[in-house]
């Protein structure tokens, strides 16, 4: 796929832009030369990115299509990263509100707004039919959404398990090995991922900004490792210098695991995480090879902020 050079800066709207993804992508937005409107319900979380003089700050109800309206106006692109884990509750309500409702939501701005282009995240395995979880049949019913649009011209991404610097994956299993000693039953062990950086995630998005050979196509976005849920958690680890003795758990134990845990402050783990394991998360398509991007793997990165002279950094993280 030959991917056509920028020909003109744009104002480009985030929902979602004060988290993990968000933040390597506003940033690489504003040294691209793009201005940026950051909608959040919370300004406070977008404290850090305030220096970036090209970034706006938009602080209202993100799930109301009027304020969405507003932050949209004057935009050329919009960029959906909006999403969660886990939710309050068993009910799926949480996920539906975050994936799909905000989804409807949005779509029904940018067309009130008169703003065409959406680069949108779903999840690898999302699936509103047949998907295990609510999580991803949350985000199948969103990505239906977003393809049902006949106006729009959409871009879907659909990655595995995210890592880099403050990501949810290794800082979930830095805090259970300090907190457990080393010691950690893990459900789902086999279970298989290729971790796919972050950096490598935003230019996947940074690519695909103006549409051109992008335009309505979806790119599974994975690493170059396939690894197993264990084989991470050992990784993650050994880059942290921390003990690690796993309990693979069988299958019926792994599911009351889940369920313990539901309780857990913090909510490390749920059901609806359990049952998002059950498939592998791995690519059909390279979609980086496709837009460009030569991927970065978690074995030579992980260390760059897990090492133990970082450790007091990430501690503060947690």
């Amino acid at each position: 796929m030959s991917v056509p050079p920028i020909e003109r800066t744009l104002r480009v709207f985030v929902a979602g832009g004060t988290g993990f993804v968000g933040h390597e992508l506003v940033v690489r937005l504003v040294r691209a030369g793009h201005s940026v409107a950051l909608a959040t319900r919370d300004a406070g979380h977008a404290d850090d990115l305030l220096p970036l003089s090209s970034v706006e700050v938009l602080q209202g109800d993100v799930y109301r299509r009027e304020f969405l309206r507003r932050a949209l106006e004057g935009s050329d692109v919009a960029v959906n990263l909006v999403g969660i884990l886990n939710e309050s509750g068993h009910s799926g309500a949480g996920f539906r509100r975050a994936h799909v409702e905000f989804t409807r939501q949005l779509l029904a701005a940018m067309q009130e707004a008169g703003v065409r282009r959406l680069l949108h995240m779903s999840a690898l395995n999302a699936d509103a039919a047949a998907a295990p979880s609510h999580y991803l049949k949350t985000k199948g019913e969103a990505e239906d959404l977003v393809q049902a649009c006949a106006w729009l011209d959409w871009t879907v991404f659909r990655p595995s398990v995210i890592f880099g610097p403050g990501d949810s994956l290794t800082r979930r299993f830095v805090r259970l090995l300090r907190y457990s000693r080393g010691f950690l039953p893990l459900a789902r062990a086999g279970a298989r991922f290729a971790p796919v950086y972050v950096g490598d995630v935003a230019a996947a998005f940074m690519r695909a900004l103006h549409g051109g050979p992008a335009s309505r196509q979806m790119f599974e976005l994975c690493g170059p490792e396939v690894m197993t849920l264990e084989q991470i958690v050992r990784l993650t680890a050994h880059a942290a210098a921390l003990p690690c003795h796993l309990l693979a758990l069988p299958d019926p134990i792994a599911r009351l695991q889940a369920l313990v845990m539901e309780f857990v402050p913090g909510k490390p783990f749920s059901t609806d995480n359990y049952r998002s394991l059950l498939g592998d998360s791995l690519c059909r398509q390279d979609g980086l090879k496709r837009l460009g991007v030569t991927p970065s793997s978690l074995s030579t990165h992980a260390r760059l902020w897990l090492a133990p002279g970082e450790r007091s950094r990430l501690g503060a993280a947690l």
